[in-house]
């Protein structure tokens, strides 16, 4: 099934614009969040085929590995600490250009080198953060920020 989701060809915008719809069906008969992240999660890496992609959500005081795509990543991160505890904190989308350059960086992973997250809202506070990486410099620009914000957003309706 998931395979027929995808779409290789095409602008960002045209991709996104698909994945929304697609991410949207998908969602809207799940209750589970784990479950919808998972697929969320699977279906933005397997459709721009980023080096990582996945969620941490907030369990207490720290950001807990969540459902993903790619190698192995950080389990914890703390409250304001490398680019998705910033994001959790700032309560604002964090685009990267050059993971090097993030002052207190986290590299799970050595062949990162762009990052984009983005916080996932229920109500009123941030329960979890999306997390994608590339292997690239320079990957993501506003016009994923602002896809990727419509895309978190159907996780908590």
């Amino acid at each position: 099934m998931a395979e027929n989701l995808i779409i290789a060809d095409g602008s960002k915008e045209e991709k996104y614009e698909l994945l929304l719809k697609q991410i949207t069906a998908v969602t809207a008969t799940e209750s589970d969040i784990i479950a919808n992240m998972s697929n969320t999660a699977a279906m933005i890496h397997h459709t721009f085929g980023f080096w990582w992609t996945g969620f941490y959500r907030v369990v207490g005081n720290e950001l807990v590995l969540g459902p993903f795509q790619g190698p192995l990543a950080c389990s914890r991160i703390a409250y304001g600490r490398g680019v998705c505890g910033t994001a959790w904190k700032e309560q604002a989308t964090q685009i990267v250009p050059d993971v090097e350059q993030f002052p207190g960086h986290i590299a799970c992973s050595s062949l990162s080198r762009s990052e984009i997250v983005v916080p996932v809202w229920s109500d009123k506070e941030i329960v979890a953060v999306l997390d994608i990486d590339s292997e690239q410099l320079a990957t993501f620009d506003e016009i994923d920020q602002v896809w990727l914000e419509q895309i978190v957003a159907l996780l908590y309706k």
